[in-house]
C-alpha cells in the first residue's frame, strides 16, 4: 500500500482523508443541533487547505499590487507570485510551455474564449462539432451559440446504458470530414465515468478535427498530462481543486493559441496601441485583457503545490479506494437506483443516485438536516438527465480529504429518510 508523508508523518493512501482533514478548517463545524458536517459536494467546489487560505492572506496582506505595469517592490513582488502560479500550473499538467497556460475565471470562461476566437475563425456553414448529451451545459451551450452563429451542425454521442457513460463508439462514428471539432468531459460530473480520451483524440485526428477536453473532474482528482492526452485544448476550473473560486485556466497547443485572435480587448493584451489600429500580444497575455485575478491566480498556485505534495498517484489511489466503498454501500440500499459504471468497473469518486419515492430535493433537504451536505437537481446535465428519464437525481462526491465514515454516514441518513417517508406514505 503506497504511504504519502503529511504533518511529517508517513500515511497509507487508505488512511489519506483521515490525516488530512486537520488541514480543511471548513470541515470542523457544526450544523444544526450541533452535528458535524459531512461534505459530500466536492464536484460542485473543493474545500480549501490552509496552505491555500494563508497563501490568499499573504498576499492581500504583504502583496497586493497589480502586476506587469510597476517597477516598485509590491508590484514586482505581485507579478512574480502571479506568473510563478503560471509555472506552477504548466508543470502540474505537464504543458510544453508556460505560455500555453491561459488564466480565465473557470472552465466556463475557458471554454468560451475556445468558442469566441478558434471557433469564429475556423467553424463554417456546414461543418459539424461533435460532442455529446452527457456534458455539462458549459460543454454544449457555447457550441450550439458558436454553430447558430457559423451555420454548423451540433451533432451529440449518445448516452450508453450499458457501460453508464458515454457512448465513446457512437462518437467515433459521428467524427467524419465535416467535424471541425470534438468536444468532451474526461470525467462525467454526474455518472463518474472516464472517457477513452487517446480513442476519442485519435478518431478526430484522423478526420483532421481539433479537440477540447473539460478536465474539471479529472484534474483535482488525478495525474494528468496534457502532452500525452494529445488534445488541443484542456480546461479546468480552480475552486474544484483546492483554490479560489473566479479562477481557472485554459490549456492550449501554443502553434493553436498564436493563431487565434483576442478574446476580450483593453489593457494588458495589447502589443502596441495608435491610433490608427492596435496590434495584440502574444499568448498567454493576448487572452488576459484587463487586471486579472491575482489573489485567485496566487491560491490556484498555492493549491497546484498542495496537491503535487501529495502527489496525484497517491490522491487516485485514495479517491479509487473511497469510490468502490461509495459504489458498494450505495449498492446496497434497497430502492436505490446508481447512476454510472457498472459495480467493479473504473469510476470517479462520485455517483448520483435516485431513491423511490423520494424526490431528489426532498432526500437532498432532509438528510442536510442529519449534516450531510450532497447536491439535487440536474447538475448542469439536462440532457443527460432526459437520456435517463429522470428530471433530478442526487449526487454524493468525495475528494482527498473524504473518508469512509463519510459515506456511512451519507448511507445511514438516506435510510433513516427513506424510513421516514415511508412512515409519511403509510
Amino acid at each position: 500500500m503506497t504511504t504519502v508523508t503529511t504533518a511529517g508523518a508517513p500515511v497509507s493512501t487508505a488512511h489519506l482523508g483521515a490525516a488530512l482533514r486537520a488541514q480543511f478548517p471548513a470541515l470542523h463545524q457544526t450544523v444544526y443541533d450541533g452535528r458535524p458536517l459531512v461534505y459530500l459536494d466536492s464536484a460542485a467546489t473543493s474545500h480549501k487547505p490552509l496552505a491555500v487560505i494563508e497563501a490568499v492572506r499573504e498576499f492581500y496582506e504583504r502583496d497586493n499590487s497589480n502586476v506587469h505595469r510597476g517597477a516598485h517592490a509590491l508590484s514586482i513582488r505581485a507579478t512574480n507570485a502571479y506568473e510563478a502560479a503560471r509555472d506552477k500550473l504548466a508543470a502540474f499538467v505537464n504543458a510544453a510551455s508556460r505560455r500555453e497556460i491561459v488564466f480565465t475565471r473557470g472552465a466556463t470562461e475557458a471554454i468560451n474564449l475556445v468558442a469566441a476566437t478558434w471557433g469564429e475563425m475556423n467553424v463554417r456553414a456546414g461543418d459539424e462539432i461533435v460532442i455529446s448529451e452527457i456534458d455539462h451545459h458549459a460543454n454544449i451551450v457555447p457550441w450550439q451559440l458558436l454553430a447558430q452563429r457559423a451555420g454548423a451542425t451540433v451533432r451529440y454521442a449518445r448516452y450508453d446504458a450499458s457501460t453508464g457513460g458515454m457512448d465513446a463508439e457512437h462518437m467515433i462514428s459521428l467524427i467524419g470530414p465535416r467535424t471541425k471539432l470534438v468536444a468532451f468531459a474526461h470525467v462525467s460530473n454526474v455518472l463518474g465515468s472516464i472517457a477513452p480520451v487517446h480513442r476519442l483524440v485519435a478518431a478526430a485526428r484522423a478526420a483532421g478535427a481539433a479537440v477540447l477536453i473539460d478536465g474539471c473532474q479529472s484534474v483535482p482528482h488525478m495525474p494528468v498530462d496534457v502532452q500525452a492526452l494529445g488534445a488541443d485544448f484542456y480546461v479546468a476550473s480552480g475552486h474544484k481543486m483546492c483554490g479560489p473560486t473566479g479562477i481557472g485556466f485554459l490549456w492550449g497547443r501554443l502553434d493553436v493559441l498564436e493563431t487565434m485572435p483576442p478574446y476580450q480587448s483593453g489593457g494588458e493584451m495589447i502589443d502596441q496601441v495608435t491610433l490608427e489600429g492596435s496590434t495584440f500580444a502574444s499568448p498567454p497575455g493576448r487572452f488576459e485583457a484587463g487586471t486579472p485575478a491575482i489573489a485567485q491566480a496566487v491560491g490556484l498556485g498555492a493549491a497546484v503545490d498542495y496537491l503535487a505534495g501529495l502527489g496525484m498517484a497517491n490522491v487516485e489511489a485514495h479517491e479509487h479506494d473511497l469510490a468502490r466503498y461509495l459504489v458498494e454501500r450505495l449498492s446496497a440500499v434497497d430502492g436505490l437506483a446508481l447512476y454510472g459504471p457498472p459495480r467493479g468497473e473504473a469510476r470517479a469518486a462520485l455517483a448520483a443516485f435516485s431513491v423511490a419515492g423520494v424526490h431528489a430535493n426532498d432526500l437532498s433537504t432532509f438528510i442536510d438536516q442529519d449534516g450531510v451536505a450532497i447536491r439535487a437537481g440536474h447538475h448542469c446535465t439536462q440532457p443527460l438527465h432526459a437520456a435517463l428519464g429522470i428530471s433530478a437525481s442526487a449526487r454524493a462526491s468525495l475528494y482527498v480529504y473524504s473518508t469512509r465514515a463519510d459515506v456511512d454516514a451519507l448511507v445511514e441518513s438516506i435510510v433513516s429518510t427513506q424510513r421516514l417517508f415511508a412512515q409519511l406514505g403509510g
